[in-house]
């Protein structure tokens, strides 16, 4: 069972870390893009912001599992390294292009609140799992690196929460504001629980 989550997990990261792709090969005027103005789609500081946050929030989804993995971590640290310093200046491109087109999304105020809300706790807990291992805390690191891929992988339960609401609702445009706090409030509460579980087994050690 185990594993199969494990293989479940890595499949929809990769899956969802490569869609960006599909802006850059068929026509981007599908699903949520869909539903924006010609206006905003035409906006330079728009565009270059929505690029960044899909390219690098893609490449943070797509590597961040890895540094999950004991064995391998424990047998290419130096790759276990160069993984994470790509990984927390992915994060930050994209929390920091997030923001900005937050602003704009689907679903008004309701839906800026939750991304806006989603990229802090991504920007922060990325931010300050640097500046933890910097300073050799090893356990703090983890933990907060724990809630950080928490928050990327909002991007894959967004996409799971969406059309279960919208069947449910009936509608997308009802549906979206719901799912966008979905997206990650439930994976904080999961990483809270890991964490929480793995300081009682240092504590207990």
């Amino acid at each position: 069972m185990k594993k199969t989550g494990w293989i479940l997990f890595v499949l929809f990261a990769v899956l969802v870390g490569i869609y960006p792709v599909s802006y850059f090969i068929i026509d981007r005027r599908f699903g949520l893009l869909g539903t924006k103005p010609s206006i905003l789609l035409a906006d330079v500081f728009w565009n270059t912001s929505f690029y960044i946050h899909i390219i690098w929030g893609g490449i943070a989804l797509l590597i961040g599992w890895i540094q999950f993995s004991k064995p391998f971590r424990n047998k290419y640290l130096t790759v276990h390294k160069t993984i994470g310093k790509i990984y927390i200046v992915s994060v930050l491109l994209s929390s920091i292009a997030g923001m900005y087109i937050a602003f704009y999304a689907t679903g008004g105020w309701i839906t800026t609140l939750a991304f806006v809300t989603l990229d802090i706790i991504w920007f922060y807990s990325t931010l300050a799992a640097f500046a933890a291992i910097k300073k050799g805390n090893i356990a703090r690191h983890q933990h907060l690196m724990i809630y950080s891929y928490a928050a990327t992988f909002g991007a894959v339960t967004l996409r799971i929460w969406l059309p279960l609401a919208t069947l449910i609702l009936g509608s997308f445009f009802k549906a979206y504001p719901i799912a966008a706090w979905l997206a990650f409030v439930p994976n904080m509460v999961v990483a809270y629980f890991i964490v929480r579980k793995r300081t009682i087994q240092i504590n207990a050690a």
